[in-house]
Formats: structure tokens, sequence, C-alpha cells
């Protein structure tokens, strides 16, 4: 494969997106065209555009109205839904309040992880057969299971009881599907990585292939794989190689940028924290026509978090599009971060603004004044081109990065000893720019610090159910121990199926 091919393509962006179809029906996801000749996949070429299409559905991250971002910072404490109106999006608005029902809940959050599911098993089954040399194979295959192993590790947190489809399956097969018990779906999702680690390379050439899955990135993943399921030890192993010294350049060159604001610079894409990333472009020209469809390639969490209706008045305010309001600060989060260095990259105080003459804006639904601003864009970055603006932002996001692996490594380690406290001096120090605000290690001041440095990349809400704190922190909002630590399933879905509803939900 050429190189002009890699750059062009630049992996995460799906230019084959139409060749497989998307679908809200139940695993109906079956390739079209030539995906569903028995040749395909016949040679490099195709198996590279197949693995593209795989690596699509990562944009669920933050494409797309229902994204994972916005929605788990919906239900977290940090964030309300916010939006044009209490009906604006029933599935984000009815998670936030703890109303959520298998009607409500959106079906793509089950449809698009099962789509990227299915066309890895297409590929897998595939790969064996194609010319090519055997090492490009062997690095396809290992990808493929990793990008399997992270959707997998998706709909295990957020619905729990879900089907093991490990091949292809016809339609007529997918009415018998059962579910598999989350024990099962981790001991996959462990062994695809497993598998995947010794064929992936330690490092990328950025300029042709940005956005692959790395040793490193599967290291990782598979050191939070083994976090959520209480295996600490195994945890902390795999994590301390992603890391290496704490503040430090690691063996696979990742490093904590000097600067947490340079982290939401929008064209300073996979950084040295960058592990694991979803890259956005403006190119991929976005309509309504296609938005969400899966071949859209925007940044929607940059449209979905701004303002409503903004004015900038005066110099002292920022020159910003217009959005929609979604995922308004609640005012605790701000008392937690209003003397913390990082507020000002985290947080957009339009409320002070207002007040002060400076900016107008029109308050969308649970208006609070506090705005996300990790993802709120400027004009500056504003797109141009062909296609709707509000649709083509090119921020890429991250999944993981180097301080949530830092983080997730001390906590494995129990929040004690010397190296869990290296982890998170090594954080709060590039925060504070110095040493004086070291607080010591314990399981405490660790999750308060994932809650401030971490604050609206759509990790909280994981974290509080993870950690059994959920019921505590969010009783408020209508979280009901035993119910609400996994979502419904899609009606839609359990349809003429023998698939059985999450329960309490029924």
């Amino acid at each position: 494969m050429k190189t002009k091919k890699y750059k062009y393509l630049l992996f995460a962006i799906a230019i084959v997106a139409t060749a497989i179809s998307c679908s809200d029906e139940y695993l109906d996801v079956d390739p079209k065209g030539v995906f569903l000749s028995g040749n395909y996949y016949a040679n490099q070429e195709q198996a590279f555009s197949g693995l593209v299409a795989v690596y699509d559905v990562m944009r669920k991250n933050s494409g797309g109205f229902e994204n994972m971002v916005t929605m788990f910072n919906a239900g977290s404490d940090d964030f309300y839904a916010g939006g044009g109106n209490s009906t604006d999006g029933a599935g984000i608005q009815s998670f936030s309040n703890y109303s959520i029902n298998p009607i409500d809940m959106p079906l793509s959050f089950w449809s698009d992880h099962y789509q990227g599911i299915y066309r890895a098993n297409i590929l897998l089954l595939r790969l064996p057969d194609a010319t090519m040399e055997e090492s490009v194979k062997t690095r396809y295959a290992a990808e493929t299971k990793a990008l399997r192993a992270y959707y997998y590790f998706n709909m295990v947190r957020m619905f729990g009881n879900i089907p093991l489809i490990l091949e292809p399956i016809s339609s007529s097969e997918m009415y018998n599907v059962t579910q598999a018990t989350p024990e099962a779906v981790y001991e996959q999702i462990q062994k695809d990585l497993l598998e995947a680690i010794p064929s992936l390379p330690a490092s990328l050439n950025l300029a042709s292939e940005a956005g692959r899955f790395t040793k490193g990135a599967a290291q990782a993943l598979l050191g939070k794989v083994y976090l959520y399921q209480n295996k600490n030890t195994l945890a902390a192993e795999q994590l301390a190689k992603v890391n290496g010294t704490p503040g430090q350049t690691s063996q696979y060159g990742y490093k904590l940028l000097s600067s947490f604001k340079d982290l939401w610079v929008v064209d300073n894409k996979f950084n040295t924290e960058a592990i694991l990333e979803v890259a956005h472009t403006n190119v991929g020209l976005t309509g309504w026509g296609n938005w969400g469809s899966g071949s859209d390639e925007g940044n929607s969490i940059n449209t979905m978090v701004g303002p409503r209706s903004y004015v900038k008045i005066s110099n002292n305010a920022p020159d910003l599009p217009s959005g929609w309001s979604f995922n308004p600060v609640l005012p605790e989060l701000y008392d937690l971060l209003k003397n913390d260095p990082r507020f000002g990259a985290t947080i957009l105080d339009l409320k002070t603004l207002k007040e002060s003459g400076d900016a107008d804006y029109i308050g969308g639904y649970q208006d609070t004044g506090y705005f996300l601003n990790k993802f709120t864009p400027t004009k500056a970055v504003e797109h141009t081109g062909a296609g709707d603006a509000i649709l083509n932002y090119r921020q890429n996001t991250y999944v993981i990065r180097l301080a949530d692996s830092y983080l997730m490594e001390a906590e494995a380690l129990g929040g004690t000893g010397s190296r869990a406290q290296a982890l998170l001096d090594a954080v709060r120090d590039r925060a504070y720019g110095d040493t004086s605000h070291r607080v010591t290690v314990s399981m405490n001041a660790i999750m308060a610090e994932r809650r401030l440095e971490l604050a609206g990349e759509g990790h909280r809400w994981f974290d509080l159910v993870r950690t059994g704190q959920a019921a505590t922190k969010l009783s408020s909002r209508g979280f009901v121990a035993g119910k609400h630590e996994i979502l419904p399933i899609p009606f839609k879905e359990l349809e003429n199926t023998k698939l059985v509803q999450n329960p309490n939900y029924n």
C-alpha cells in the first residue's frame, strides 16, 4: 500500500462508510455491494478499505447527535442534558433525569457498535485468504481485534447483558441470538487484546498512519478493562508499560504536555499525550442529509455544547459561533474548578461575561451560564468550505490520554505507595506548573483528580458506576441502584428476538 494512500485516508476518516450500510435494525448490518462478494478482501487494498470501515465506528465517541461524550456527560453529576428544551433529544434528556426507558433509549448506541463488531468479524474471516504480505495481514488482524475489543468494551459497560458474536451471521440467524454473561464478554475482550498486542507497532508514522491502534493504545485499553473488573494487579502491570516513569517520556513516546490548555488546541492532533484518539475532519463536507449516518466526519460535540445566539460585545469576550447549549456545567463542578488552573480551559463562564455586558446569549434549557470550554469552538476554527459549517468541526477527541492512564494506574495500585504518589503528583504538577499543590495520594484523592482533570470528556458517569458511587452521587437526579448502572436495551432491538430486557426496565 502506498504511503499517499494512507495519507489520503488518515485512517479514522471513513471514506468507505457508504460501502457498508448503517441500520437501526438489530444487527442488520450485512455489507452491501462488493462487500457481499466472496472475493472481496482479496488483496491488500481491499483489506485496507475494510479496516478503515472498522475504524470508522470509533467516531461514535464524538460524532453525530447521539455521541458517547455528550450522552454520558448528561448522566453525570457535573452536567445537565441542556439543549433547547426538555424534549430536545429524548434519549439524552431521559438519561440525564433517569426516566430513561426502552422506547427513549437511542437505537444507535447499540446498533452502531454492533456494526463495528460485524465489520470486524467479516474482515477477520476474510483476511487469511487475502493476497498480501503476511506481516501486513498480521497487523491488520491485530488492529481489527483491538477495535472489536473496544466496541465490546463500550457495549458491556453500557448495557451489561449483550450478545457475544464473533463471526458473521445471516439475517435469519440474528433472531435466535442470545445474550452472554458480562464475564464472558470481558474474557473475549481480554483475549482479543492479548492476541493483538504482540503484532501492533510500538509507534506510528503520524504523517501517514495517524489514528491507528498501537501496542501502547491496546495495553492502555487492556489495563482499563482489567480495572473495570477489579483485576488491579493486572491493570497496574499493563498501565505501567504505557506510562513509564511518571512525568517523563515513556517507552512509546508518551509524555504529558507541559500545558493543560494545549490539549484543547484544535490542531494539536495526535500529540504526545494522546494514546487512543478519534479523528475528525472538515474535508468530508458533511450535510444534514448524512449527519449521524456514519459517513459524516465532523465533531458534533463542538456544535452541541456552544451557547445559543451568542453575541460578542467587547474584546473581553471570546469570538464564538453559536451552538445548541447542551451539557451546561453544574455549579458544583464550577466551584470545584474555580481556583484550579484548569478552569479556563475546561469551563467558559458566560454568566459573568453577560452580567458585565461583554457578551450576550440566549439561555437554553437548564442554563447555568457555564459551558464546556474544552469543546466550545471559536470562529477561528469554523469550517468555511462546502457542507454545513456546524457539522464539520475538525477537533479530535481523546478516548484515552496519558493523564487518564496515570490516574488509572494509581487507582489500580490501591491509591497508596510511592509510585501511585508519583503518578498523582505528575498530573497535579502539570496542572499547577509547580510542585506546591501536591496532595497525599489516596483513592479519594485520585477520584477527585479524575473529576477535575477529565471533566467533560465522558468518563465521570462510568467512574461513578464502576466504583459504586453512582447511587449516592446521582440519587437527586433519579438514579435507582440496581437499575441505572446499565442502560435499557432499545425496544426495537428486542422485537422478534430471544434477547431479554435488562432488569427493572420492563
